[in-house]
């Protein structure tokens, strides 16, 4: 098996009626827990990373690796550029053998978006990669992408339908109440607008900054028509968190093969979990 687009994953998800997990990743350890329970859920999935993951890791390093987790598992994998701002920085990552990328305008002008938005699709296309945009604005953090709560804004539906006639991009991120990192509340989706956007268009929609937010709410987003689900915060957060308590128990551990093996249990589950949310559980 090999690295492959998202595009027949999202379709086959919208026919379904689930949603493919977008799990962010960030080196060997993190590929090895995702991949290994999708397999053993065989479920779909997408590996996330953000520029600062691919600039930690390596762009090769990520590629080879999971070029070997799809080999060894015998399933496609779609390794997927999350929140790029720079075509050109697209460009160099997608001739390394990516096939999913996001180009993130949302800080632009609805023109200014299109217009990045459209160069990006015209060349991902021609290798056989997926593209995904974002229209409207979340808050929090992602990265290294900071937007404070007072710039958010959701997605207009007729902006949406607009967006995508003139980009041709494969699937759209939209902003309904979620946020990047975790919530200090429990968020208040907007269930009528999802459901409008869904009613205008049938091109895949995807949740970000699921991180936090209830699973009935993030099942129902998958009702509405979210064919993507994007999970970051609570997986760092699990991980860190167990291996600081292992380091409470064990003061004198030294041997990473020993204190990351609970902070991967502690991942594990919370995959286990989102794609039972999902609903992708059996799909792949």
């Amino acid at each position: 098996m090999f690295l492959v687009s998202s595009r027949e994953m999202l379709h086959k998800a919208q026919l379904g009626g689930y949603a493919v997990p977008a799990f962010n990743i960030h080196n060997l350890e993190t590929v090895q827990v995702v991949v290994e329970t999708a397999a053993e859920m065989r479920s779909p999935v997408i590996l996330a990373g953000t520029p600062g993951t691919y600039s930690y890791a390596g762009t090769d390093y990520l590629v080879g690796i999971c070029k070997e987790a799809a080999k060894r598992y015998e399933m496609p994998i779609s390794l997927h550029l999350d929140h790029h701002e720079s075509f050109s920085d697209i460009r160099q990552k997608v001739e390394a053998g990516i096939k999913s990328a996001m180009i993130d305008g949302s800080h632009h002008s609805f023109e200014e978006n299109i217009a990045l938005t459209r160069q990006v699709v015209e060349f991902c296309h021609r290798w056989d990669c997926s593209v995904e945009a974002e229209l409207g604005r979340l808050g929090g953090q992602e990265d290294d992408l900071i937007v404070d709560e007072k710039d958010a804004l959701y997605t207009d539906p007729d902006a949406a339908v607009e967006f995508i006639r003139a980009t041709g991009v494969d699937s759209l991120a939209i902003a309904i109440g979620t946020a990047h990192g975790m919530y200090k509340e429990v968020p208040r989706l907007d269930f009528d607008r999802l459901g409008i956007i869904r009613s205008k268009t049938d091109t895949p929609l995807v949740l970000h900054g699921a991180s936090g937010v209830p699973d009935a709410d993030v099942r129902r987003c998958i009702e509405l028509g979210i064919t993507k689900v994007n999970v970051a915060t609570e997986l760092k957060i699990a991980f860190s968190d167990a291996v600081k308590q292992y380091f409470i128990e064990n003061p004198k551990a030294n041997d990473p093969r020993h204190y990351i093996i609970p902070g991967k249990n502690a991942m594990k589950q919370v995959v286990l979990d989102k794609i039972r949310v999902c609903g992708s559980e059996g799909k792949l």
